[in-house]
């Protein structure tokens, strides 16, 4: 990777389970502002893709393989560095990659006993720094002015685009508004397979002139503090207060369940070391005795001991029992905290797009009709 600048990479180290599945972890914007610790002793061995290819089904997006445009992580810890790559696709080593995004990476570390650490005490604030061979170690890891900087950076703005950009889908038959938080391309991936249109506007942007002409709102996922992000709060309550033909059906995923769950009046907590990887067990409140394997990537939770009136749990992790998402019980608004359109799997929750996308058009069809619409989510 990059050499560290001079005063080291000072970021909050946290720590993924994926077995697979690093190039799409370092360029998911939830990354940002995070030094990434891979649990999975091996790392590197099936290279990179080129990152400069774009997606021949959406243009406007980077290939299969990468989330955005570039690596959101600080830094990359793992234990076994392959300098030897083997893959069709790869163009690239690891190594390779960090070292042109500016990116550092240290191997060698037993990350699985980093992890104990961090399991234990909780995710932590760390610097890495790169010593000659006659250097002392620093003796402050860090001033608590630095501390202070570091969480009140606003992720989500630094990662969120700056203008409307519209993802048009082939053979379109519906839209909808997405607000961009720091959004994985496979999410609009996942929209456009099933010829959904949609419009990302950024995580301040008043969309509300585009959802009277749209069939839907979705909410992305993103890195940080959800309550950072007041504006997007007060504007996805005047979205959520929407009634009779002026409604439209809400989906979220990740921040955006966060962010869903304050705009209806409940709260979030910060956990204790998150929960980030790919087999993450969440059990459906709605099929008793159902549990998908999921891709998780996130450090706050919302609190399920104080919903408003109407909102009821959906979804709940099955190792730690914290909330995995919430839905409406009489309007189209549901909410995950789990990534269902996770490429690199595990593809359970896929469904969940097809269940958004059937509600927005039914409710789509029902404006057209004049008709009540036959049922709401549940």
């Amino acid at each position: 990777g990059a050499e560290p600048p001079a005063g080291g990479t000072f970021a909050e180290v946290v720590f993924q389970t994926g077995m697979v599945g690093y190039a799409e972890a370092l360029t998911d914007p939830s990354y940002r502002g995070q030094s990434l610790a891979m649990t999975y002793p091996m790392v590197g061995n099936y290279g990179v893709p080129n990152n400069n290819d774009k997606d021949p089904l959406q243009p406007l997006l980077p290939r299969r393989s990468f989330e955005s445009d570039s690596i959101h992580a600080a830094a990359v810890i793992c234990q076994d560095y392959s300098n030897h790559f083997s893959h069709w696709e790869a163009t690239q080593s690891l190594g390779r990659w960090l070292h042109d995004q500016n990116v550092p990476g240290v191997c060698g570390i037993d990350t699985r006993r980093l992890t104990k650490v961090l399991r234990e005490r909780g995710s932590m604030l760390g610097r890495l720094v790169k010593l000659g061979p006659n250097d002392a170690l620093p003796t402050s890891h860090g001033t608590d002015a630095e501390a202070t900087a570091l969480r009140a950076r606003h992720l989500v703005d630094e990662v969120s685009i700056t203008e409307p950009i519209v993802y048009k889908a082939p053979n379109e038959r519906l839209s909808v508004v997405a607000v961009d938080c720091g959004m994985k391309a496979n999410m609009v991936r996942e929209f456009n397979a099933r010829g959904v249109t949609v419009t990302a506007v950024p995580w301040d942007y008043d969309f509300a002139d585009l959802l009277d002409k749209s069939d839907g709102l979705f909410v992305s996922n993103g890195p940080g503090d959800p309550t950072q992000c007041q504006v997007t709060i007060d504007n996805l309550r005047t979205a959520l207060n929407r009634e009779g033909d002026a409604m439209r059906p809400m989906f979220g995923i990740c921040l955006g369940n966060q962010l869903t769950s304050l705009a209806c009046g409940a709260s979030t907590v910060k956990m204790p070391f998150g929960n980030r990887g790919q087999n993450q067990p969440v059990l459906d409140a709605l099929q008793p005795g159902a549990c998908m394997v999921t891709s998780q990537n996130h450090g706050y939770a919302v609190d399920p001991t104080n919903l408003p009136d109407g909102w009821q749990a959906l979804y709940t992790n099955a190792n730690d029992l914290t909330n995995e998402g919430l839905v409406h019980t009489s309007k189209p608004f549901f909410t995950a905290q789990f990534h269902p359109e996770a490429h690199g799997g595990p593809t359970d929750a896929a469904y969940l797009f097809d269940v958004f996308a059937d509600a927005c058009s039914r409710y789509k069809a029902a404006r057209a009709t004049g008709q009540a619409v036959d049922k709401a989510l549940i």
